[in-house]
């Protein structure tokens, strides 16, 4: 695909996900890391305007001399920028600016695109358009915990329940110890925390072909796994008692019955539908109560060719660490990755809130063990 169609082609995808909503739902931010759609929808537009167009675009003016103050996310590099967990303060700009905003940098990134690019400008707006593929991802989740958390628990779209995939594969996938290849290979995109290419040595390992299903959570929450300190690493078992953590994110007991909140509304849960929204504490203490444990991120890319995956984010046993020969870039785009490899756990395997073609078996996702808002799933291992 032309990057010009492939331009259009993503930014109007977001729009697309933002046609369900009433205006008000473009505003609210419950949480700190949740952040609103009218947010993401300026975010991804400021990061072509200030990555892309001003450098690039001659007489190029920028839209508004706030926009970047209120629509700069994390990099220091660019300048001062304004509390993340102020994001659902901004009542102004309005939604209809927001979106005026985004037709204005896209006339302009349309003028870009007819013209003969060098290389490295193309690879810089084929990155931007991914970091608005991960935001289209960002804009469902945050967009799910705020309607979640209304008492209501209102349907954003009675076609989008998300949550009704089933397991077509069971059994076990063993691999033999030995020297495996890890990170990405080839000349199409991918980020920099997935390189470069490198060697591991695996002990003889197995990985279940099946994610954990409902049902079999609801075995370990019915047998008290959530009492059980033995089964939880210590800064799990904080988490669970200071928060009084007693199910995944959005379960809710009503008349004797399990139900949770999905995009379509709030539902009675299928005990053979894929378990959603655990964290990696969740994930690591259901694994030792099994007896079994996760799979690192090496073990689960050297294996993902023999199973299915891309329903759920899998959490794997792997903190988020750089691989050998890893760069960080100069600038602003040097902050995309780099300076997050602390604290988080990765996982693997993209997810149903995940935009189309934007996954791939080495790509790298990482979250804070405790985060449980993701479409996130238990992938077992022995």
């Amino acid at each position: 695909m032309h990057l010009k169609e492939k331009y259009l082609e993503v930014r109007n995808r977001t729009e697309a996900l933002c046609s369900p909503l009433q205006v008000e739902d473009y505003v609210p931010q419950p949480v700190a890391y949740a952040s609103p759609p009218k947010w993401h929808l300026a975010h991804s537009t400021w990061f072509f305007e200030e990555m892309i167009l001003k450098k690039n675009l001659e007489a190029y003016q920028e839209y508004h001399p706030d926009f970047g103050f209120l629509f700069n996310s994390y990099y220091n590099t660019i300048g001062q920028r304004t509390f993340r967990a102020d994001r659902g303060n901004m009542t102004r700009p309005g939604v209809s600016e927001v979106y005026a905003y985004r037709a204005y940098v896209n006339e302009a990134m349309m003028r870009l695109l007819n013209q003969n690019l060098p290389s490295e400008l193309e690879d810089l707006i084929e990155l931007g358009l991914n970091h608005e593929q991960q935001h289209q991802e960002l804009l469902l989740t945050d967009l799910k915990y705020t309607l979640g958390h209304n008492p209501i628990f209102p349907v954003y779209d009675p076609e989008q329940n998300l949550l009704t995939d089933t397991n077509t594969e069971s059994g076990w996938i063993a691999l033999e110890e030995g020297i495996y290849e890890i990170g990405h290979d080839g000349a199409a995109f991918c980020f920099d925390n997935e390189l470069t290419r490198h060697k591991v040595y695996l002990q003889s390992f197995e990985i279940s072909k099946a994610l954990v299903t409902n049902g079999e959570y609801l075995t370990f929450m019915e047998a008290g796994g959530y009492a059980q300190f033995e089964h939880w690493l210590d800064e799990g078992w904080s988490w669970v008692n200071e928060n009084r953590v007693t199910s995944p994110l959005y379960w809710h007991k009503i008349n004797g019955k399990w139900h949770y909140f999905t995009l379509a509304g709030l539902k009675e849960v299928d005990p053979d539908a894929i378990l959603c929204h655990v964290s990696y504490y969740e994930a690591q203490a259901y694994a030792s109560w099994r007896g079994l444990r996760l799979p690192t991120e090496f073990e689960w890319e050297a294996a993902s060719g023999q199973f299915n995956w891309g329903k759920r984010w899998e959490w794997t046993n792997s903190a988020y660490l750089p691989y050998p020969g890893y760069h960080i870039a100069e600038g602003a785009v040097g902050e995309y990755n780099g300076k997050f490899m602390i604290n988080q756990m990765v996982l693997r395997g993209a997810s149903v809130a995940t935009a189309p073609d934007h996954s791939r078996k080495t790509y790298r996702n990482f979250f804070h063990p405790h985060f449980q808002w993701q479409y996130s799933g238990i992938r077992l291992s022995r």
